[in-house]
């Protein structure tokens, strides 16, 4: 006796094609609903930036009248001397606690990466603080810190100030750096008759040149836009170019704080990114 199969009825599919029908229109909605808040974001953030830079060419003095495009406004913010020596303030705060930061984090970073010690997870929280804390908080902390000393605020006490928080973002990139690194690299110079010393210039010290660059720069960066901690720590005759942005905004805003604060925008739109490359060119070695 032969038994013949058939096939199940097939079900009626016109309610999951009008079911799919709904899903792919809901999903269609969705994102579009999610690109237009997400669009209307981005012009709400950027918007005013747009516009800051537009009316840092505009021939008027006043912001929110446009009569044309110049270039008088940038060539007088170089003939002010107050926004010279700002500038100069800033360079010296901005590159001496880079360099001192830079080495101490770097040390900090292959100390706290390659050994083992007592109090290790202390001071892997005490080295995350400045990261943690509010800038206000921490420019209270030194104001209060130096005055107890009874040090004279200037140039000196900012440089200080912006190592003290610059030696943590250095730290955390390149300690970053230095986990990505295979220790078998030492363990084979070793091998090849290097000692310690030899190993960490010609091994280790070459695979973290990306990121300590990385970090310098992100450092000369926060120190250079700082504003809170500098204002705290800062005193007369070492006013930097935010600080000097301040005082400048709060009698108006003029085309020629436009432009300042256009030049700022740009280095720091140059810096950081700069430092993200190279971080990524360290993670392709």
């Amino acid at each position: 006796m032969t038994t013949q199969l058939t096939s199940p009825t097939p079900t009626n599919n016109s309610f999951f094609s009008r079911f799919k029908g709904r899903s792919s229109l809901g999903s269609l909605l969705g994102r579009s609903l999610f690109s237009g808040f997400a669009g209307f974001f981005y012009i709400f953030l950027y918007a005013p930036i747009v516009l800051l830079i537009l009316f840092s060419f505009n021939a008027s003095r006043f912001p929110t009248n446009w009569t044309g495009f110049t270039f008088d406004w940038y060539r007088k913010l170089f003939d002010n001397y107050a926004i010279a020596l700002a500038l100069k303030n800033s360079l010296i705060v901005s590159l001496s606690s880079t360099v001192i930061s830079t080495i101490i984090g770097t040390m900090v970073s292959i100390a706290m990466e390659r050994y083992r010690f007592k109090a290790k997870t202390s001071f892997d929280a005490v080295l995350f603080l400045p990261i943690i804390i509010p800038d206000i908080a921490m420019a209270i902390m030194l104001l209060a810190f130096f005055v107890l000393l009874k040090v004279q605020l200037g140039l000196t006490t900012i440089i200080v100030s912006h190592v003290a928080f610059n030696i943590s973002f250095v730290a955390v990139i390149v300690r970053a750096r230095m986990a990505s690194i295979d220790s078998t690299f030492e363990e084979a110079a070793g091998d090849l008759y290097a000692n310690e010393w030899q190993a960490f210039w010609r091994v280790t010290f070459p695979l973290l040149i990306p990121g300590i660059l990385g970090g310098a720069l992100f450092a000369f960066t926060l120190s250079l836009d700082d504003y809170v901690i500098t204002f705290f720590t800062s005193g007369p005759g070492s006013t930097t170019l935010p600080v000097r942005i301040y005082s400048m905004v709060k009698r108006g805003i003029t085309p020629e704080t436009n432009a300042l604060s256009t030049l700022m925008l740009l280095a720091s739109a140059t810096l950081l990114p700069l430092s993200l490359w190279l971080q990524g060119k360290g993670d392709e070695i």
